[in-house]
């Protein structure tokens, strides 16, 4: 079973900028896919491994401060290192800010791109862990009925199995009951792990 590579995917309307970072980025073991236009890479299909994205700043109708913007409102989360021979400060600032890992200049040194990439490709690596962590997390959440959801709130807020039954007006054998089933299905190994979980579903919510 031949093992799957990480893909760099690159946005460059000058052909021979494309075969010069497509034959580097094969010739050390990354799957390089190769666009002239922010067109294509949309229209693209992308594999479901860590990636992350060398985009030109200047493009034929576009501009690679406008795309990665729209790449974040999309949804569409993939770690971006600008190469450009067209740079200044304001708008390596603006991409940096942004969320882009690296700004680099053309020509660009073999060692210092591949810096770039590999922190790319960690960042993405984390965060399909953490992805994958929240959605595992969101499930569980998902399973649990309204009662227990209510239960859930009130425990991670602090309050006591008596103080949970007397707010919803129900006995403290039933509170039990409903806590040990929250307990259970979010498999939670204890109060703090509970309230961290309660913490990751509301930060989330927020963004």
């Amino acid at each position: 079973m031949s093992q799957v590579r990480e893909t760099i995917f690159v946005v460059d309307d000058d052909p021979s900028v494309r075969e010069a970072f497509g034959n580097l980025l094969e010739s050390v073991g990354f799957d390089a896919r190769l666009f002239s236009s922010t067109e294509e890479f949309r229209s693209a299909q992308h594999p479901d491994v860590p990636s992350c994205l060398l985009l030109d700043l200047q493009l034929p109708g576009a501009n690679g401060l406008d795309f990665q913007q729209a790449l974040e409102r999309a949804g569409i989360s993939i770690p971006i290192i600008f190469v450009t021979a067209y740079g200044d400060v304001p708008s390596a600032s603006r991409a940096l800010r942004a969320g882009a890992i690296e700004f680099l200049m053309k020509p660009v040194q073999k060692h210092e791109l591949l810096t770039a990439i590999e922190q790319a490709l960690q960042h993405d690596r984390v965060q399909r862990v953490v992805r994958a962590e929240f959605l595992a997390l969101k499930t569980r959440f998902d399973e649990l009925t309204a009662r227990e959801r209510e239960v859930l709130h009130l425990v991670t807020n602090g309050l006591t199995n008596k103080e949970i039954a007397d707010q919803l007006g129900i006995s403290e054998v039933t509170t039990k009951m409903h806590r040990g089933q929250v307990m259970r299905k979010m498999n939670a190994a204890s109060i703090a792990d509970l309230v961290r979980m309660s913490d990751k579903l509301k930060f989330r919510a927020l963004e």
